[in-house]
């Protein structure tokens, strides 16, 4: 008699957590990831600059801060550099943030509730957990509860310059996993900007601003393109959200959030896949980098670490980004789980996901902001909050190389094995490897065993919609 499988093996099959990414999803997250990467190094390099010229010339590093430029009229543009890099550069890092998050929802981790399940649950946890120490170190006579929402952020910038840096070979489901996290994280943030930090809102300003933004909506929807008719209207929604008392950066999320991220009829790229490949060097390049050398330039002594490990505030923050960040992020994702029965990817273990939990405690960019939002009045506070953002992200950076380089031969391992084509040599991600496939698809060996259907790669830099 012939032995028949059991009926029940298909029904108890257990959903894989990190598992290998498709060809499509893995490429796009390289080309992603690239920029980002080289966007960390400069973002390593302008708080360095920013550290040593803060320190050094500290009368010229103020000067600079201090200079205003703009029109004061009719929309008090008058701003400090300072304030140009935080609300003006940074508008076009969270415009990048609103065409991921777009991306995400609709074609990314983000699009199925099965697979967003474990990033968000993860990300929300890795906020909430760094606020709840925060609040509790500063609950005493000499706390600022205020600055709560400060070890909140993720910078995957900063992390992924920090991966460049130690050389890991990363495997790309981890990486995926870093980049919905921090996606997740970033919009978790901009809710936090607009609630908590907005402040003597001007309704006819932050009306005219929302129509602006259905303005943008109606023409994008519509067809109609031309850089020179898009970005002066994008410019008159900042400056109008800027005077409404709204953050600024809002509207950069918001047009972000509006643009087309899926493909219609013979489209090779949606428009938000084309606007986000030729800005994404400008954020990344320019815009975080040049907000990391007017914010990250702090004074360094040791009477100023020794306030850091002594004082509330910056105690909290440390240990927020450190400590909450790690328990938050691994502990929600452990616990959901467990809570759905998804199974880790054999290959990986959860020692892998706690270093990269370690990993996203490096809070930056996003985290210099708040501590300048959230101490307006306090500029002492504030650059002991600077302080504090800086230590505890140099204390994850260090503590989650040493653990990723604990791995990294068994990193390399798996990405060779997934770049393999024992035909072709092994594939480049473009066309087929370095000697050329003798099947001419150019797809990894792994890759033709898991989805056989799914042969060729996605053309150019974006993802399927």
């Amino acid at each position: 008699m012939t032995d028949q499988p059991p009926v029940h093996e298909p029904t108890t099959r257990r959903r894989q957590f990190l598992g290998r990414l498709s060809l499509p999803e893995r490429t796009f997250i390289t080309d992603a990831l690239r920029t980002e990467t080289v966007g960390g190094m400069l973002l390593l390099t302008a708080a360095v600059v920013a550290l040593i010229w803060a320190n050094v010339w500290p009368h010229s590093y103020e000067s600079v801060l201090d200079y205003r430029i703009g029109p004061s009229a009719p929309l008090h543009l008058d701003l400090t550099l300072a304030t140009w890099a935080k609300d003006g550069l940074l508008t076009i890092f969270f415009f990048v943030a609103g065409i991921e998050l777009k991306r995400e929802f609709v074609a990314g981790e983000l699009r199925t509730p099965s697979a967003a399940l474990l990033p968000v649950v993860a990300a929300v946890c890795g906020v909430a957990m760094p606020a709840i120490l925060f609040a509790l170190v500063n609950s005493g006579s000499g706390g600022h509860p205020g600055g709560w929402a400060i070890p909140t952020a993720t910078d995957i910038a900063f992390a992924l310059g920090v991966l460049a840096v130690v050389g890991s070979h990363l495997p790309s489901a981890l990486r995926a996993f870093l980049l919905t996290l921090a996606v997740v994280d970033d919009l978790i943030a901009i809710l936090i900007i607009a609630i908590f930090y907005s402040s003597g809102i001007k309704f006819w300003a932050l009306g005219l601003a929302f129509a602006g933004l259905v303005l943008f909506w109606f023409l994008h929807r519509r067809g109609v393109k031309g850089w020179y008719l898009f970005v002066p209207l994008a410019v008159v929604v900042w400056a109008l959200m800027h005077e409404s008392g709204v953050h600024a950066t809002v509207a950069g999320v918001a047009m972000g959030l509006m643009l087309r991220c899926h493909r219609e009829g013979d489209e090779k790229h949606s428009p938000g896949e084309h606007i986000e490949h030729l800005v994404r060097p400008l954020s990344a390049g320019l815009a975080v980098p040049v907000f990391a050398l007017f914010s990250a330039g702090v004074t360094i002594s040791v009477p100023a670490l020794r306030e850091v490990f002594t004082q509330a505030t910056p105690l909290g923050i440390v240990t927020g980004l450190l400590v909450g960040k790690t328990v938050g992020i691994f502990g929600g994702t452990w616990l959901a789980a467990r809570f759905t029965r998804a199974e880790l990817n054999p290959q990986l273990k959860w020692a892998d996901l706690f270093a990269v939990s370690v990993l996203a405690g490096i809070g930056f960019t996003v985290s210099l902001l708040i501590s300048e939002l959230a101490f307006p009045h306090d500029l002492a506070l504030a650059d002991r909050s600077k302080t504090a953002v800086l230590v505890g992200s140099l204390l994850c950076a260090t503590i989650a190389t040493v653990l990723l380089k604990l791995r990294t031969r068994h990193y390399r391992t798996l990405c060779e094995e997934e770049d393999q084509d024992v035909d072709g040599g092994v594939d480049d991600g473009v066309d087929g490897g370095v000697g050329g496939s003798v099947d001419g698809d150019g797809v990894p060996d792994v890759r033709q065993q898991d989805e056989p259907a799914r042969r060729l790669p996605r053309e150019g830099f974006g993802g399927d919609d």
